[in-house]
């Protein structure tokens, strides 16, 4: 028996797309001798459609292309997730398709309403299991959260069925992979000789990153560190056709991309690939996600151009690299703004990474600017001293220039800004915050610089000076981060206590950290709220990221 994991990247919203996506694996499935093809949670229309879930209309054009695909594929068994409206409710559903027409529908039983979700903002819950035959094998259809609550899979189980189908948009998180399978495989075991088919989503949408790592587990092995039967790669589009009646889950996978920063081999079994993995090979698989969630944002916006300023410091470095990985680099520009205050080898090094990476590379002096903008100020500023007024001017000067760039040439800014910053809002509102794109917007420092390490691992790509010197904005003589800042490692230390965790500022202090530190950069993190409202989209990495994961209120006199 030969099933078909179409492990793929829908766009949002674009149904005509997406069923001409669906109906090429159809097509796949169909020559490899599949009976059965399997597609993502909510395929038809992209995952999540938020809003657009409100358009009855919307909703109209997934079922017409639900059933379009039916007509076309008659002897195939296809699964496919879409958006259902039933007596004027609104379902997430699977549905079975064969000999022209849907046969069966299953509904969402769990909707997730936490982190990114918001699920029950517009779907209602599914009551009814939904099973079907084939070849004498007793199939259940479950979606995503249902795997993970404990009901749905238990009521499949009393109901004797040999194989668990669950469609997913699960999204990625940096050492959530080894989770999610361990954590399944768990589960699965104490169901008995029942095999799960698990199907994720691929691809970059705004603020989520879908991995894929589609698997599934063996039947005849209790050890939940080698009962995975098949898995796929992460970050791939693919389609798997797997035998299931081999023991060895023999499979043809057609893949339609490749990695496009390749060093590391992965396995093909999640067991290997993630238990005994290296930090290095997450740093990896990490980098790989960013260049695809912007790969993405910058294709399904059609976008054509990029922007980005480059500073000569690490985090301009890496964005600048990874977008000449996701976009042609004839449309990529590199703008270095100088000032009194850019350093020799800031200049230096920015320009030998553009011509490492191929792109276009401009050099623009801002300091004619910065004068004319402390004339125009002159008569009102008389008497006071420099402070971050100026050094927010020569931010502000460099966004006003790079916004120019991309309205001129139709393009888009890329932000440069990394987590441990736009926690604590060491960043400058209309300045270096500026872009459409901020894809280290979830990175934290010390990351960076593992991502940085990860980039030259075989050659010098980035200039090694730039990852050994002390970080600086240079916006002040001799300046550098950590004049204001603690040392990245404590910093980050922090805020993944404090913001992924949820621990207190007592909690906090209590596992060793300065109680000075602590109150300082807790203080720093709940002032900075209205920055982090005005900032780009960018995708999310670690377990709770600024934006939708966590939403805090601007206006609160709430101490922590």
């Amino acid at each position: 028996m030969k099933i078909s994991l179409a492990q793929i990247n829908p766009t949002v919203g674009d149904l005509n797309y997406n069923y001409k996506l669906i109906v090429k694996h159809a097509n796949i499935a169909e020559k490899n001798g599949a009976e059965i093809l399997i597609t993502p949670e909510l395929s038809i229309c992209g995952y999540p459609p938020e809003d657009l879930l409100l358009n009855d209309e919307f909703i109209e054009s997934c079922k017409y292309f639900l059933n379009k695909i039916a007509v076309k594929f008659p002897n195939l068994k296809i699964i496919i997730g879409h958006p259902r409206k039933h007596k004027n409710l609104l379902f997430n559903s699977a549905s079975l398709l064969f000999k022209g027409k849907i046969q069966k529908t299953y509904d969402k039983k769990i909707l997730p309403n936490y982190g990114v979700f918001d699920e029950k903002r517009y779907f209602n819950s599914g009551q009814k299991s939904v099973i079907f035959n084939h070849k004498n094998k007793k199939f259940g259809i479950l979606i995503c959260e249902d795997i993970w609550t404990h009901g749905p899979a238990e009521d499949l189980s009393q109901n004797n069925v040999d194989y668990i189908i669950c469609i997913n948009a699960s999204p990625y998180e940096i050492n959530k992979a080894s989770k999610r399978v361990h954590e399944i495989q768990k589960r699965i075991s104490r169901l008995g000789a029942i095999q799960l088919i698990y199907v994720n989503l691929v691809g970059g949408q705004d603020e989520l990153l879908f991995d894929g790592l589609s698997f599934i587990t063996h039947p005849n092995i209790d050890d939940s560190n080698r009962n995975v039967y098949f898995s796929s790669k992460q970050f791939l589009t693919l389609n798997a056709t797997v035998d299931l009646s081999s023991n060895l889950g023999e499979s043809v996978i057609e893949k339609y991309d490749k990695f496009p920063f390749h060093r590391i081999p992965s396995s093909s079994h999640l067991h290997l690939a993630d238990d005994s993995i290296t930090k290095q090979c997450l740093i990896y698989n990490l980098l790989n996600g960013l260049i695809l969630a912007m790969k993405d944002y910058v294709k399904k916006n059609s976008i054509k151009n990029i922007f980005i300023g480059l500073s000569g410091g690490i985090d301009s470095a890496i964005v600048l690299f990874i977008a000449s990985k996701a976009i042609k680099k004839e449309n990529i520009t590199a703008v270095m703004m100088p000032s009194v205050f850019t350093s020799k080898s800031s200049l230096e090094d920015a320009k030998s990474l553009a011509k490492n990476l191929g792109v276009t590379y401009k050099v623009t002096n801002i300091e004619p600017l910065m004068k004319s903008f402390k004339k125009s100020l002159a008569k009102d500023f008389k008497g006071l001293e420099n402070d971050i007024t100026e050094e927010n001017l020569q931010a502000r000067i460099r966004g006003v220039l790079l916004m120019a760039y991309a309205n001129k040439f139709n393009g888009m800014v890329l932000a440069t800004g990394n987590k441990s910053e736009i926690a604590v809002g060491y960043s400058t509102v209309y300045g270096d915050m500026v872009g459409g794109f901020s894809v280290l917007k979830d990175v934290p420092k010390t990351l960076v610089y593992k991502i940085a390490n990860e980039i030259n691992y075989d050659q010098i790509i980035i200039p090694n000076r730039i990852i050994t010197r002390p970080p600086s904005a240079e916006l002040s003589e001799n300046q550098t981060d950590q004049d204001n800042l603690p040392n990245y490692d404590v910093l980050d230390g922090i805020i993944d206590l404090y913001i992924e965790k949820n621990y207190s500022s007592a909690m906090i202090i209590k596992k060793g950290f300065s109680a000075q530190v602590v109150k300082k950069v807790v203080k720093l993190i709940e002032s900075n709220e209205f920055k982090r409202r005005q900032s780009a989209p960018g995708p999310k990495v670690t377990y709770k990221a600024f934006g939708k994961d966590r939403r805090y209120p601007i206006t609160s006199n709430y101490k922590p």
